[in-house]
């Protein structure tokens, strides 16, 4: 029987909820959130991600219940659109942030993670000379084709990616319905990234920021997901998209059962698919026999981490 701290549940669950401008407390062993539409009680071993927006507050009860049940929690801005903290992951094991660890350090490696992350986006396999900066072209024509393809089938005129932070309502419906789309599913990547015990930071593609990894991940369903859905938000009208595409994207979520997949979809692009068979106590062994390994080579003078030049530059995410 393998260790339930190690592997912690996620796909059995529902996706995420959303709140703003309400209370969440306590009652016995479940939770409530009272706002002005009157007290709505919340099964809490079916939550793997809750999103507090603004003019959100929680008990510590809550959190203390919330914690107990392995739900992540993320305080967002309004729409969800930027993430400004959140809770510890649901696993008590560092076997998988090791492992990722060691994949990023090890050049080799790395490059095996990235023709991995290739192998699942193209039908083509990669060629063995292909360089991140030219993988990262092919999944920017890829993107903006989806971007074209959307609009083509759903009759919207399309002039171009165009995000601006501070001023997100001077931007069209189409883009604010692109960036709460892509905010949700970078949500949902982020949870099960935190809650399987991997780093949001080590990234492959991207790196250089807080939540490499997420883009990463999420690259791999955005546009299956993110883009259609957008597009089809604004399609049926051009008013109040935030909150009509968070509802949408939780039903495509459902509908294409992403919970299940995202998990295995990380153990596949890390090379550790055989990991599922294992307790983590094996893993933790196997791993620091790699670490010992890594500090005779920094102790012989032979380089632990390297950059390997183009294969390896710096990234950052795609606007959201």
């Amino acid at each position: 029987m393998r260790n339930l701290h190690g592997l912690p549940r996620f796909s059995d669950r529902w996706s995420h909820l959303y709140v703003e401008k309400g209370r969440i407390e306590r009652e016995k062993k479940s939770l409530c959130i009272h706002d002005a539409d009157g007290t709505t009680p919340v099964p809490i071993d079916q939550i793997c991600f809750l999103s507090l927006g603004p003019g959100t507050s929680i008990s510590h009860q809550a959190m203390r219940l919330l914690a107990d049940n392995n739900c992540l929690v993320c305080w967002v801005g309004e729409h969800g659109v930027r993430l400004y903290a959140h809770s510890t992951g649901g696993t008590h094991s560092a076997f998988r942030l090791l492992a990722q660890a060691r994949a990023f350090c090890d050049p080799m490696e790395r490059i095996r993670v990235v023709r991995r992350l290739y192998v699942m986006r193209f039908p083509e396999s990669p060629d063995d000379s292909i360089t991140i900066e030219q993988f990262r072209g092919k999944e920017g024509f890829r993107v903006r084709k989806a971007y074209r393809d959307a609009a083509d089938a759903t009759g919207i005129a399309w002039h171009g990616r165009s995000y601006q932070q501070e001023s997100w309502i001077a931007a069209d419906p189409i883009n604010r319905a692109l960036s709460a789309s892509t905010s949700c599913l970078y949500g949902i990547c982020h949870a099960a990234i935190l809650t399987a015990g991997y780093s949001p930071a080590i990234g492959f593609i991207h790196t250089g920021k807080m939540l490499s990894f997420v883009y990463d991940i999420a690259d791999l369903y955005k546009v299956e997901l993110a883009i259609p859905t957008a597009f089809r938000a604004v399609a049926d009208s051009p008013h109040d998209v935030e909150s009509r595409v968070r509802r949408m994207m939780r039903d495509a979520f459902h509908e294409s059962k992403i919970m299940g997949r995202i998990l295995s979809d990380i153990a596949e692009v890390l090379g550790a698919s055989d990991d599922s068979e294992k307790s983590p106590s094996e893993l933790e062994g196997r791993i620091v026999t790699l670490a010992d390994r890594a500090i005779d080579w920094s102790l012989s003078g032979k380089p632990e981490c390297q950059d390997t030049g183009q294969a390896l530059g710096e990234g950052g995410g795609e606007m959201p």
